[in-house]
């Protein structure tokens, strides 16, 4: 676990606030990023996310409170800051009618970088046998490691990246997560947004979990989900055991069923699963504890936001 107090911080926010006529977009964020560590940011449609990050690149001036990125403050921008920061957005913009390689040999150029830089990015996103292909040519998780290739191509020491698995297929995804380790790898400072919960569970040292503008909980995936003392599920397939046997067994809290699975709801699983082992029951079974999509619904609530 990377440390992250005062002194080893790569960016401390201190009590942003910003509002937008009665919104109040992000109300009282503070949080610090460790160097060399993977922070998420999660929350729910407009719960201040993007407004936040946008703040910590210096995009977006806070209307009080305090950040400082790599021991600056990034508001107003700071032409020595921009060379040690990455910043892929939600929205990736590319130059027109470039190929992947153009696009990374331009983006070296305005960071005054040489093009020997681009091979290796191109391998290191998996593009270099579409260096060649125009960028309107390439599916949308290669335009998604492309943008992140543009964000690393002058080798900064903090990447910000908003929703960069978004809209993409569960392989694209997969692919983008195994570039994230390696950006991790490298010693990199990340701070990226997200809404699935799965790759923050798996990517991220820590997260911060926002609604309405404010962080709700702060901490590792691990410590967040053990703080919830949720109970843990066994589904069987019904038929397996009778509701009034598997009441019966030793830590069973709870027994429901459906149409299809006996579901047994307890808080001590290791005798239960012990006695479905001894009646032979462990062949489909499956077990599902806490995650930390769980904790983000016990925090954000679970209505649709639009």
């Amino acid at each position: 676990m990377t440390s992250t107090g005062a002194g080893a911080a790569a960016i401390v926010v201190d009590d942003i606030r910003k509002s937008y006529g009665d919104l109040k977009a992000v109300d009282g964020v503070s949080f610090t990023v460790g160097h060399g560590e993977f922070f998420g940011i999660l929350g729910p449609n407009g719960a201040g996310k993007t407004t936040a990050l946008e703040i910590m690149e210096g995009l977006r001036e806070p209307d009080s409170g305090s950040v400082r990125l790599l021991g600056e403050s990034p508001f107003p921008r700071k032409p020595a800051l921009l060379p040690r920061i990455g910043v892929q957005l939600q929205a990736s913009a590319f130059f027109d009618r470039l190929t992947a390689r153009e696009q990374l040999e331009t983006f070296s150029a305005l960071y005054g970088v040489g093009a020997g830089r681009v091979d290796e990015m191109l391998e290191l996103v998996g593009l270099t046998e579409k260096a060649g292909t125009r960028e309107d040519k390439l599916s949308g998780g290669q335009r998604q490691r492309l943008s992140i290739a543009c964000a690393l191509a002058h080798d900064p020491d903090v990447v910000f990246l908003d929703e960069p698995t978004a809209a993409l297929d569960p392989q694209a995804r997969r692919n983008l997560w195994d570039v994230l380790r390696v950006i991790r790898e490298r010693g990199k400072t990340i701070v990226y947004t997200t809404h699935y919960l799965d790759e923050a569970e798996i990517l991220c040292d820590r997260v911060a979990i926002m609604d309405q503008g404010r962080v709700l909980a702060m901490d590792t995936p691990t410590a967040l989900v053990r703080g919830l003392d949720a109970p843990t599920r066994i589904t069987l397939e019904r038929g397996t055991l009778t509701a009034a046997d598997a009441a019966g067994l030793p830590g069973a809290d709870e027994v429901g069923e459906d149409e299809q699975s006996l579901v047994l709801t307890t808080r001590t699983p290791a005798p239960l699963l012990a006695a479905l082992a001894e009646r032979g029951t462990l062949d489909g079974l499956q077990v599902r504890t806490a995650t930390l999509e769980d904790v983000f619904l016990q925090l954000t609530g679970r209505e649709y936001r639009a």
